[in-house]
């Protein structure tokens, strides 16, 4: 995607060959910056700080880790011990686990002596193909953005999405919002509401950074409007993403995503869900028993960062001293509250009969 007219993904390999460059998302949407990953750790830690974060981007630098790890040991023990150190840092997102095992059953079988050159190539084609999968998911969800379209000429099509599934949480388009670039493409009016998405508000900084730098009407809401909104018809289809999805269509997603799914229910909104096919689990079936929810630092919700009127970059507390604060990262929308998974081979029903008519060597 674009920023300031120049074309960017969100992982590429630097000049030198060896090091790996990333967007330092935790920097924006106050400033841009660029980091080069060196080594194993700098990977490790840039997933687990959330430098890079969103499923398919924490595959992508997840396999460049493995590459990274190779660089500087490519022996057996090296190479087990990136897969360990690397799949600790994020427990929700499947993609991580997709991507080191990948990564693992193509370097195993070759000599160390190989095994630089192949990681940092097969590292190249997982981003590649991350890329391909979201276009192809905004070719099919821009579909259900045209049919919108087409009952109501010459009106805007409001669509709601919840936390960042952009081009920020892939190597480039997106999840739920490659729909939204696709359609903007072909020119369909748009509009976007945005959640906030506390904590961590990904929605006001990352979702509305991207729109913004890319031209997508978009207006930043705080996460309880969105009921609001629905009830009041001013949102035709809510899409969001996910971070792992059950064999049978249960969808786990930022925390606050149930919710939406609940109001979308409600006041017949229909409710999809971007769906790169890396991120179903297929080992599992019930996503609220099974998905391990991640729980992350409680500072995340007692302090808040920001621009101050004079340009600084400030840390607060917004709770008082001594309130004690929890900080679950996810939560599961039952398959029951989605309308359809926008996947890269096509849109199916939200069960194992529509995820297998689409991917049927996983029967």
């Amino acid at each position: 995607m674009k920023i300031n007219g120049v074309p960017y993904r969100t992982i590429w390999p630097a000049a030198d060959g060896r090091a790996v460059e990333i967007i330092d998302q935790t920097r924006l949407p106050h400033a841009f910056a660029v980091v080069s990953l060196h080594t194993l750790a700098d990977a490790a830690y840039a997933i687990r700080a959330m430098l890079v974060r969103g499923a398919p981007l924490i595959g992508a630098t997840a396999a460049y880790g493995m590459a990274l790890a190779m660089a500087e040991d490519a022996s057996d023990a090296a190479l087990d011990d990136a897969y360990d150190r690397l799949l600790e840092t994020r427990p929700t997102a499947v993609n991580l686990r997709w991507a080191l095992e990948r990564m693992r059953a193509h370097l195993a079988p070759l000599p160390p002596s190989s095994r630089v050159g192949a990681a940092y190539a097969e590292a190249a084609a997982v981003a590649d193909e991350d890329v391909a999968i979201n276009r192809a998911i905004g070719e099919h969800g821009a579909r259900l953005i045209q049919a919108i379209a087409a009952r109501k000429p010459g009106q805007v099509v409001n669509v709601l999405t919840h936390c960042n599934a952009g081009w920020l949480a892939t190597v480039d388009w997106g999840t739920a919002l490659a729909p939204v670039y696709v359609a903007a493409e072909q020119g369909v009016p748009l509009h976007v509401w945005v959640d906030e998405t506390r904590p961590r508000n990904q929605g006001a900084s990352l979702t509305a950074w991207e729109l913004n730098s890319h031209g997508i009407p978009h207006t930043v809401v705080v996460d309880n409007v969105g009921g609001h909104l629905m009830q009041h018809g001013q949102v035709d289809l809510c899409i969001v993403g996910t971070d792992r999805t059950t064999a049978t269509g249960d969808v786990c997603n930022k925390i606050g995503t149930y919710l939406k799914a609940l109001a979308a229910h409600d006041n017949g909104v229909p409710f999809y869900v971007g769906l790169p096919s890396p991120t179903i689990d297929w080992r599992i079936s019930d996503g609220v028993r099974e998905i391990p929810i991640e729980e992350r630092d409680a500072a995340e919700v007692t302090d808040m960062t920001g621009r101050t009127a004079d340009g600084r970059i400030e840390t607060v507390r917004i709770t008082p001293a001594g309130s004690g604060a929890v900080n679950y990262g996810f939560d599961v929308t039952p398959a029951r509250l989605v309308t359809g998974l926008i996947t890269e081979r096509g849109v199916c029903p939200a069960n194992r009969d529509g995820l297998l008519g689409l991917f049927p060597e996983r029967r």
